[in-house]
């Protein structure tokens, strides 16, 4: 049976139509009134999406103007390889990096002593009142080898230092040079002009000791001073110098002692600077301070360490300790609290306390002939590599820094004079390790200074029985150094070459070698057991190699 609504829907069926219409009606009015009840919910959803479309279009743009309009800065090609020659010159064992012409690209700076500089300048010793020939340093591009700027700046050389600060921006250098027979100027690494040149107070007679110091700004005027060491008959004396105007301050004072180069400024962990300097078969050393106060008269702002001085008091030579053999070469290297000394004597290898200067630990019946480099062995463990013993017997050792332990160790011949090692950081925190030794390590007793090659080794500690002959020199090799020539991409070596004599002129070369690109054609030299890969795959692990800064 139909309920009573169906019933009157199909008796009145027009009544329906007209209650359904005012229905929905009835709805369509609440609708209406809800919309208005809500319109700022809605406006805000309007507004949220025009500044999305609005931020999505200027992104776009932005984009749109930076990859297509606006140039992106052309990234200089640098050279695999480049070489520059100078003839009828000799040069010095000096070379120093950095970025001169700002392309992020590593430059070089070297010196060389000629009649005339080359057709880059056309410059000429008498330009600057010198007599020929002369020295000159000289910066060239690590990317291509061409000259940046030359010019003459001393009759003969006896120190450079190219990493001094400069006061104007505080972020280029200057190259400051002692010059023989008496001056001192400083050189604005950018463009080469000079910034200050001033007549030296050396006497006649003094030798100047290497290296020179930079000491914290005692006259006041921003820029770190200059600490020049000089030796006259038994007797060491110290010269301060303005690091922004080269003036002298104060006058000559003495250390009372007689040393050695390979001098070294220490901090102590209380804040006080010393000289340290090898004298004979002891460790000198003279307080900063004490040097301030004795050529100026005046209080100095430097500190003194108790510690130090109670033990330099009982001492009427100003001697910190005895060594065993002759103080060859000596340290500053990284230490649990602060920095540690690392002392070579020419019979032991001892490890300093940087404070108590008491050993960590010592390497006894070595003839080292080289002053140590650092690197990593271990991952992020820092590892020194000695050079013990010269000739046939020379044998390179890789020592763990914190404990002395051997960690590796290797006969590989040179005669003495040979190149240094270096070593490169890699990116798996270890480093790549750069060797010099003779060409032919088996007939090494049949060979000739005269006519022997110089090899270059790569060693890496992840291949402890492999060594890879990177490439052969029969020239006389007066520097070398490798490093990145650009962050994390581009590893290379620079050798400077030419007579081994100073006063017989000769061919005087620069060359820059990508390490990457020798390793194709090196010759795998296998330490025992090599292990069972092939040649070539090893050549292909030296080739992924990455390097990082």
């Amino acid at each position: 049976m139909m309920d009573n609504k169906d019933l009157e829907a199909e008796i009145h069926p027009l009544k329906n139509e007209d209650r359904k219409s005012q229905e929905n009606l009835g709805n369509r009015l609440k609708n209406e009134d809800n919309l208005k009840s809500t319109p700022p919910q809605t406006r805000l959803s309007r507004c949220r999406t025009v500044a999305f479309f609005l931020s999505l279009f200027t992104c776009l743009f932005v984009v749109f103007v930076v990859s297509f309009i606006i140039p992106c800065p052309d990234r200089p090609e640098s050279q695999r390889m480049w070489r520059i020659d100078y003839n009828a010159a000799v040069t010095y064992d000096f070379l120093a990096m950095e970025d001169i012409n700002r392309d992020r690209i590593q430059d070089v700076v070297f010196l060389y002593k000629n009649t005339n500089s080359t057709d880059n300048s056309n410059q000429s010793c008498a330009d600057e009142g010198f007599s020929s020939p002369c020295a000159f340093v000289a910066a060239v591009s690590g990317a291509n080898g061409s000259v940046l700027w030359e010019r003459p700046v001393a009759q003969d050389v006896a120190l450079v230092d190219c990493a001094v600060p400069r006061l104007s921006d505080g972020k280029s250098s200057a190259c400051v040079l002692v010059g023989r027979p008496s001056s001192l100027t400083a050189v604005d690494l950018l463009t080469g002009e000079t910034l200050w040149s001033q007549p030296s107070s050396f006497g006649g007679n003094a030798s100047v000791l290497s290296p020179l110091l930079q000491v914290p700004d005692v006259d006041g005027d921003g820029a770190p001073d200059l600490l020049i060491l000089t030796r006259e008959a038994t007797q060491v004396s110290g010269y301060i110098y303005s690091g922004s105007t080269g003036r002298q301050i104060g006058h000559r004072g003495s250390l009372g002692v007689d040393g050695d180069s390979g001098l070294l400024l220490h901090v102590t962990r209380t804040g006080a600077h010393y000289i340290l300097l090898p004298c004979a078969s002891s460790l000198c050393s003279f307080s900063v301070k004490g040097l301030y106060e004795r050529v100026t008269g005046r209080e100095s702002p430097f500190k003194r360490d108790p510690l130090w001085e109670s033990m330099l008091n009982t001492s009427a030579t100003r001697q910190l300790l005895h060594s065993s053999g002759a103080v060859r070469y000596l340290m500053s290297v990284p230490g649990k609290s602060g920095q540690d000394l690392l002392l070579v004597s020419s019979e032991a290898c001892v490890l300093l306390d940087g404070q108590e200067l008491t050993p960590r630990w010592t390497l006894g019946e070595v003839q080292v002939m080289r002053k140590p480099i650092l690197g990593h062995y271990k991952p992020d463990t820092l590892a020194v590599v000695i050079e013990n013993g010269t000739g046939t017997d020379r044998q390179i050792l890789l020592l763990d820094l914190g404990s002395g332990a051997v960690l590796w160790s290797q006969a590989l011949p040179s005669f003495p004079g040979g190149p240094p090692s270096a070593s490169l950081p890699t990116a798996d925190h270890r480093s790549a390790f750069l060797f010099w030794g003779l060409h032919e390590l088996a007939s090494t007793n049949e060979m000739e200074p005269r006519v022997a090659q110089h090899s270059l080794y790569m060693f890496h500690p992840t291949l402890p029985s492999v060594l890879l002959e990177l490439v052969n020199i029969s020239a006389h090799i007066i520097a070398f150094d490798a490093l990145l020539f650009e962050p994390s991409r581009h590893a290379a070596y620079v050798l400077l070459t030419g007579p081994a004599s100073p006063s017989v002129p000769g061919l005087v070369s620069v060359t820059k070698h990508k390490v990457r690109d020798l390793v194709p054609g090196s010759r795998v030299i296998r330490l025992g057991d090599g292990g069972p890969d092939s040649d070539q795959a090893i050549r292909d692990r030296f080739s992924r190699l990455r390097y990082r800064s």
